[in-house]
């Protein structure tokens, strides 16, 4: 089907020259079943695949918007549904707000499943999809990105595939410096990627090292890395459905996105 747009809260500004494109919803097996995802490219020709890993509210109507933009600039984007384990997406109803208690209760327990294990088989297997298909130009490397939770699969997709990615983008991603063996900053030195680190203000003030620990650890990887905390962005401000939706710093943090695109895949 040809995608003109997709309703959401916000309605997202078009793609300069933006590319007619084609969505479809698909399934792509995975070594714990069958994920349901929303895949869509240009109409013509072969682009760089990107592999859009959603927030906590999974894949919905405002993320396949995203999806759709990102492919009228020449991309080949599959946006996952990362709870396909125990519910089809979405699994938030239009205006579902996560502070409410009842869809926290509904939805913390698809997330509590989820592991630096799921993240890394859950992302070879939409990888070897994105490779599969003959709208993706397997010649070029590999774009990821992650928003909130999707932070750390942004991270651990890297650092398990690094032949692969060329590029990857964390929006307000929560996690990714913490205490623990399975941190996802520990992943940097097996990574080959530049990244976009685009953090909550909000963010910051609660854990004001992460970002200096990240800083740190890319520059010891050799790689490039823009770190950026968003003055007067809140936790969750990227997506158009958000109620903190900062639409000025949401499209400053999505020109960087395209930059980095652009240098990282195309030029690739």
């Amino acid at each position: 089907m040809l995608i003109a747009g997709v309703a959401a809260s916000a309605v997202l500004p078009r793609s300069v020259n933006a590319m007619e494109v084609v969505g479809t919803d698909v399934n792509v097996t995975t070594t714990d079943g069958v994920a349901d995802c929303f895949f869509v490219h240009p109409a013509s020709g072969k682009h760089p695949g990107v592999l859009i890993w959603p927030d906590i509210k999974g894949l919905r109507p405002a993320f396949r918007q995203m999806a759709t933009r990102l492919a009228e600039s020449g991309y080949s984007v599959l946006v996952v549904n990362p709870f396909y384990r125990h519910a089809k997406s979405p699994v938030v109803e239009a205006g579902d707000d996560f502070s409410n208690p009842e869809v926290r209760a509904r939805i913390m327990p698809y997330y509590l499943a989820l592991s630096a294990q799921t993240h890394v088989s859950d992302a070879k297997a939409f990888v070897t999809f994105l490779d599969q298909q003959t709208v993706v130009d397997t010649s070029k490397k590999i774009g990821t990105t992650g928003y909130c939770m999707g932070g750390p699969m942004v991270m651990r997709t890297a650092g398990s595939l690094p032949d692969r990615i060329g590029a990857a983008a964390t929006f307000h991603g929560g996690g990714l410096v913490t205490g623990v063996p399975s941190s996802p900053h520990l992943l940097v030195p097996n990574m080959k990627a530049d990244f976009l680190i685009a953090i909550a203000e909000n963010d910051d003030k609660k854990e004001p090292d992460a970002k200096n620990v990240l800083r740190e650890s890319f520059d010891q990887a050799g790689l490039a890395a823009e770190i950026e905390v968003y003055e007067g962005s809140m936790h969750g401000w990227c997506p158009p459905d958000s109620r903190v939706y900062n639409e000025a710093q949401a499209e400053r943090a999505w020109s960087r996105l395209l930059s980095l695109f652009e240098t990282a895949l195309k030029a690739s």
